[in-house]
């Protein structure tokens, strides 16, 4: 017989803003939203003071300023948010035996066979404990038998708080809940359900598969599962060394710094590009150099997570200087990025971010439709194709 799955799911509550009052406490208990410009940009998490008028993550930051005018726009601290994701992540990794860290300031640990030496509930809080005494971060979670009811549940516990969904209860804790509280039934799933008179999960739960199937198709029955308490996703290991990279090994050893610099930028767009297609973020660039002695050397650095080219290839070509000794022969140049979490565009949303991810949706469009040599950077343009 398979052991009880525990799983934890651990939010960082309002994880932007809680950061900045960290570093100005004295706005304390103000409407604040986080975000970009109030011209063009996008709510990236506010307080619960400003939610209480109604202001939500991803909205238009003209909206949001609308319903909360009184509110106090700030521009975020990139580096900031990225240094205390890594705090709360070496505090986790420290203890959970599985983790899983799903965006910058989520995660999920996989608890299951805890039970047989210690008590998951008592473990989580006193690890919840640890982390908001030792970052100053309000966390919450939710612990139950898979990540869609834990996930759930966290979300039923915040602001600050915790809740378990004992083993065996799952339908009693979705039933009274709306049916978009189901993670990814987003506005135009909720309107279908409705026109069906779905409007509880336990009225999903009770509604006939078939027709589910019939009207919503492999999402019907995955949504009915769902209702059920049903969720059979794993808990993804989380481990520092997951990466994207690529090397090209030259044909003749190269002396040529134009050259390799160049080589170079068209390798880091195209791991910058990889990312961005897997919805992914890097926290740490690395650089690889092989001499045709064999000798091997690299050098990394942690950065503010980012997916964008414009802000990663400049770290490369730096850490490439650091590393390269002048008028030698180079037999092999490799790029890796690691420290990776999903989410590509959760931090970039302080930067006119219409803007800037419309232009890379743009580039990797062309590249897609038309190849990688469709667009290059100025500085790519001596290189040959990476392997």
């Amino acid at each position: 017989m398979p052991a009880q799955r525990h799983i934890a799911h651990f939010d960082l509550d309002a994880f932007f803003v809680e950061v900045e009052l960290l570093n100005e406490p004295g706005l304390r208990g103000q409407p604040l939203i986080v975000g970009g410009s109030r011209e063009r940009g996008v709510v990236t998490t506010c307080s619960y003071e400003a939610r209480a008028f109604g202001v939500r993550s991803a909205m238009s930051m003209r909206e949001a300023l609308n319903r909360c005018p009184q509110a106090l726009v700030l521009p975020g601290s990139r580096g900031q948010y990225s240094r205390y994701s890594r705090w709360v992540t070496d505090i986790i990794a420290a203890s959970a035996p599985v983790f899983e860290k799903a965006s910058i300031d989520e995660f999920y640990l996989d608890l299951t066979g805890m039970d047989r030496f210690h008590d998951p509930l008592a473990f989580t809080i006193d690890l919840r404990r640890r982390i908001t005494a030792e970052t100053g971060l309000p966390i919450s979670f939710g612990l139950a038998t898979n990540k869609m009811v834990a996930k759930m549940a966290t979300n039923e516990a915040k602001p600050n708080g915790y809740l378990q969904v004992p083993p065996g209860m799952e339908q009693a804790f979705l039933a009274p809940l709306p049916v978009d509280r189901i993670p990814g039934v987003g506005d135009h799933t909720l309107g279908r359900l409705q026109e069906l008179g779905i409007r509880t999960i336990a009225e999903l739960a009770a509604f006939p598969a078939e027709v589910l199937s019939s009207r919503l198709g492999q999402y019907g029955k995955d949504l009915h599962r769902k209702a059920h308490g049903i969720h059979e996703s794993e808990v993804a290991g989380y481990h520092e060394t997951k990466s994207i990279s690529t090397e090209h090994t030259f044909e003749q050893n190269v002396s040529d710094e134009e050259f390799l610099m160049s080589e170079l930028v068209r390798m880091t767009e195209k791991t910058a590009a990889q990312l961005r297609r897997e919805n992914m973020m890097t926290g740490c660039v690395a650089v690889k150099l092989r001499y045709p002695d064999f000798e091997t050397t690299s050098r990394q650095r942690a950065i503010a997570y980012t997916c964008f080219d414009d802000e990663l290839i400049p770290v490369a070509k730096e850490l490439f200087r650091q590393l390269y000794r002048p008028g030698s022969k180079v037999r092999l140049l490799g790029v890796r990025l690691s420290e990776l979490t999903s989410g590509a565009m959760q931090t970039n949303l302080f930067s006119d971010p219409e803007r800037k991810s419309g232009l890379y949706k743009a580039i990797d469009a062309v590249r897609d439709r038309f190849g990688k040599s469709a667009l290059t950077r100025g500085g790519a343009m001596r290189g040959s194709s990476d392997k």
